[in-house]
């Protein structure tokens, strides 16, 4: 099933493992004189690591899921301290916020420039300005995607600025700033992780480079999910989430992603929906959905490999090599049981959104990774079961 031909894009360099952190100062040495530091809530939090970066530097709180009132703000911010550099130290949100500011810095005008969908979609021609990504989360991959994903509230939406030339220059993943994501935002962010890797892996743009990287994000997902919710100072489990949210963010970076991603978009331009509750929420009925469709259409070989494909899943997340897709199925069950994760309704969404949320998600470019074709039915059956 894999592409014949590809591309592979990803960060300039990866920098990956515990304390790797400490040498910040020196990723953005050579890089520019002085840095806008684009952070979480609360940018005392990792007040001791910025102590020393050696530039010039100013910050950038983002309190909430970035929209493009706020990442105009964040470059007026970083054009008044004359930034040529941006450092990103958080969740997706965060990173997503710096990836964005970088790029405007860098080709000039507003985001409802470059904004899909809702906005004028101009190609990005130009190098963002250097942008060094540090995940405090374990979840995006936004340290190693090409896109930003921004709120409109006016359209009730969220979408993309997209481009290669969007991928951060470093990519600094020390699972040691994971430690004190509280339990929610691990499981939200973990769950998020393993579905990246997931709908690559099942794309019908999966590549044979994102074959190995998702098939090893679903093993630390199997191995690391659930414990690192049990126990947030689990160092080993930190790491699999880590590793499993970068290469799950290199893997749909070059494979695309799939109907669950096309509806959490979706979702989350309607209702205040965490993004990883949304996908968690979603994943097995997609799923389901997917397999369905595949079984009824008989012993195509394109079908029986995605079939193979998701059995191959099953045993990744389970650890046992006898495992269906049932079993696979069951194991995602159990693991939001354990993490106490419940359906969407308890966001205000029910039966009289599915509609419209199904036509929407029909045009997601999410869409074009799901290895078949879902119906407006389909998708409308795949909301309700996830409510």
């Amino acid at each position: 099933m894999t592409a014949p031909g590809f591309d592979f894009a990803t960060a300039g360099r990866i920098v990956a493992g515990p304390g790797r952190s400490q040498e910040l100062p020196g990723l953005l040495a050579g890089l520019g004189s002085r840095v806008l530091v684009v952070t979480g809530a609360d940018p005392a939090r990792h007040a001791g690591l910025l102590a020393g970066l050696g530039l010039a530097a100013a910050a950038f709180p983002v309190a909430a899921e970035p929209t493009v009132e706020l990442v105009r703000a964040a470059v007026a911010a970083a054009r008044e301290h004359g930034a040529d550099v941006v450092l990103a130290i958080g969740g997706g949100s965060v990173i997503d916020t710096g990836k964005a500011v970088a790029m405007l810095l860098g080709n000039g005008g507003d985001p409802l420039d470059y904004l899909e969908v809702v906005g004028s979609g101009h190609a990005i021609t130009r190098p963002a300005v250097p942008c060094v990504a540090a995940p405090t989360t374990a979840g995006t991959g936004a340290e190693v995607t090409a896109n930003a994903v921004l709120a409109v509230p006016s359209h009730r939406v969220k979408a993309s600025l997209r481009s290669p030339l969007m991928i951060p220059r470093v990519a600094l993943v020390d699972p040691l700033l994971t430690v004190s994501c509280p339990p929610q935002v691990t499981a939200a962010s973990g769950l998020d992780a393993l579905t990246q890797c997931l709908e690559p892996f099942v794309s019908v743009q999966a590549t044979p480079l994102t074959d190995g990287l998702a098939r090893e994000g679903l093993r630390r997902a199997g191995t690391g999910l659930r414990a690192a919710y049990a126990d947030g100072g689990n160092l080993g489990a930190r790491a699999d989430m880590a590793m499993c949210s970068l290469l799950g963010g290199m893997a749909l970076a070059n494979a695309k992603l799939g109907a669950v991603h096309g509806l959490a978009g979706v979702i989350g331009g309607t209702a205040d929906v965490p993004h990883g509750l949304a996908c968690a929420a979603l994943l097995a009925p997609v799923i389901e959905a997917n397999v369905r469709a595949l079984r009824s259409a008989g012993p195509r070989p394109d079908a029986l490999d995605v079939l193979d494909r998701y059995t191959e899943a099953a045993r990744l997340l389970t650890g046992h090599q006898a495992a269906s897709i049932e079993d696979g199925l069951a194991w995602i069950g159990e693991t939001l049981t354990l993490l106490h994760v419940l359906g969407l309704a308890v966001f205000g969404l029910g039966p009289q959104d599915a509609d419209d949320i199904a036509a929407k998600a029909m045009t997601s470019s999410s869409m074009k990774g799901n290895p078949v074709t879902l119906s407006h039915a389909d998708l409308k059956a795949v909301l309700l079961q996830a409510l």
